[in-house]
């Protein structure tokens, strides 16, 4: 499976030095020489992503301002987006994104979108109408069956059936589009909005997380089933293999929105596939993180590498070598997306343990954000960006990933709320 959680081979050089070329002797002495494209030049950049007012994670009526800096490293550095970034509205913040591009479904919700964030400007590289199968902004998952197949599932407008189209990402244009054979399971009358896909490559299996609802008609109750189901596909027919219920959690995290705004699964080294999940204890939700080994279908029995969850994991990335970068909330302090109640942790998957991150021996406080994606992977550097927006500072925090050293990086300037990272090729 494609995903940024794996973060593409990029060059890691950020020197900015020009050499110039020496002149002969017929040229003009008082002629500037022609600086020399310089071989260290940077070949990715990060994109920060703020939202006036307050979070902006699955908001519709909020706008965001996206902001494209070559580096996040000089701590002496304060990053303002006053009069600098462009202001998004056309564009949803929850999307795929891969190499240079992103891709979505618009706010509109009439086409896919192949973009580019250059310039300080959000292009259309290609779009694509819809044809048979139609999907709403923000509301369905991915999965990458190839280097240039790009999958979207969803449910269908009345959540009673699974759709799923393939597109090529080079040209947007569509190369199957069709319906899943899941129905509805009896007891409940809707599915859930999105689901979560993952290729796994080694099998060549798709993986689709998904769980019935039942809800009821002239009220806000819904009453899920009580655990998620696992839907095994052949990529290549679309049909469902075999289908599975899960008996270690409840709810995958990301369900809603499919994984567009926070990354909730990985495959490590050796192909297991980990997803972010949860349960419900006396009405709150507790994190969990599951895995199914290379050549299963379901989760491990009795595996869950973040017992001591405080609340909901909320995102996981893969550091390599067993450990993994992890954003969670304390149910303790609160659970809304304004509340001072989440923190970065680093969890071991063999031992099955997390410890708080810190820096100069002091655990960074909790961050407000529960709909937040401020933390990427850059494998080239084998490091760690991870943004904070605590009741002092707003800034980056940066994660050695060899020695597990944290270093300060670079400021956000105060007046927004600081929402998402995301690592891109030039």
């Amino acid at each position: 499976m494609k995903k940024l959680s794996f973060f593409h081979s990029l060059l890691a050089a950020l020197v900015l030095s020009a050499a110039f070329t020496a002149c002969s002797k017929d040229d003009d002495e008082n002629k500037t020489p022609e600086p020399e494209p310089s071989p260290a030049a940077a070949t990715y950049h990060y994109d920060l992503t703020v939202v006036a007012g307050n979070h902006g994670g699955m908001t519709k009526d909020k706008s965001h301002i996206t902001l494209s800096v070559p580096s996040l490293a000089d701590a002496a550095t304060t990053i303002s987006f006053e009069g600098q970034g462009a202001e998004i509205t056309d564009y949803t913040i929850e999307c795929i994104y891969d190499g240079k591009y992103y891709y979505q479904v618009p706010i509109s919700s009439d086409r896919f979108s192949k973009l580019q964030f250059k310039d300080n400007k959000m292009q259309v590289v290609q779009e694509q109408k819809f044809v048979a199968n139609t999907y709403k902004s923000r509301n369905y998952t991915h999965a990458w069956l190839d280097s240039n197949t790009l999958l979207i599932m969803s449910t269908d407008g009345e959540h009673k059936k699974v759709i799923w189209t393939k597109l090529n990402a080079s040209d947007m244009t569509i190369l199957g589009e069709g319906t899943l054979s899941i129905e509805v399971a009896e007891d409940y009358n809707v599915l859930t909005t999105s689901g979560i896909a993952a290729y796994r490559k080694s099998d060549n299996k798709l993986f689709y997380f998904y769980y019935n609802k039942k809800e009821t008609s002239g009220s806000n109750k819904t009453t899920n089933e009580p655990f998620f189901r696992i839907a095994v596909i052949n990529p290549a027919t679309m049909t469902v293999d075999q289908e599975i219920i899960n008996k270690e959690a409840a709810q995958m995290t990301a369900s809603a929105y499919g994984e567009l705004l926070q990354n909730t699964l990985f495959f490590d080294e050796n192909d297991n596939l980990y997803l972010s999940c949860f349960n419900v204890v006396s009405k709150k939700n507790y994190g969990c993180l599951l895995r199914i080994k290379k050549g299963a279908f379901d989760f491990e029995e009795g595996y869950n590498a973040f017992p001591e969850s405080k609340g909901k994991l909320l995102t996981i990335q893969y550091l390599g070598g067993n450990k993994v970068l992890a954003y969670s909330g304390d149910n303790t302090v609160g659970t809304s997306i304004g509340d001072l109640a989440y923190y970065y942790s680093i969890i071991d998957l063999e031992a099955k343990t997390s410890t708080r991150l810190a820096y100069n021996e002091t655990e960074i406080p909790y961050s407000s954000g529960s709909f937040s994606q401020r933390s990427v992977v850059n494998a080239k550097e084998n490091k760690a960006y991870i943004g904070v927006n605590t009741a002092d500072e707003q800034c980056i925090y940066i994660y050695d990933i060899a020695t597990g050293a944290v270093a300060k990086g670079a400021s956000i300037a105060a007046g927004y709320y600081f929402d998402q990272i995301r690592l891109l090729e030039d």
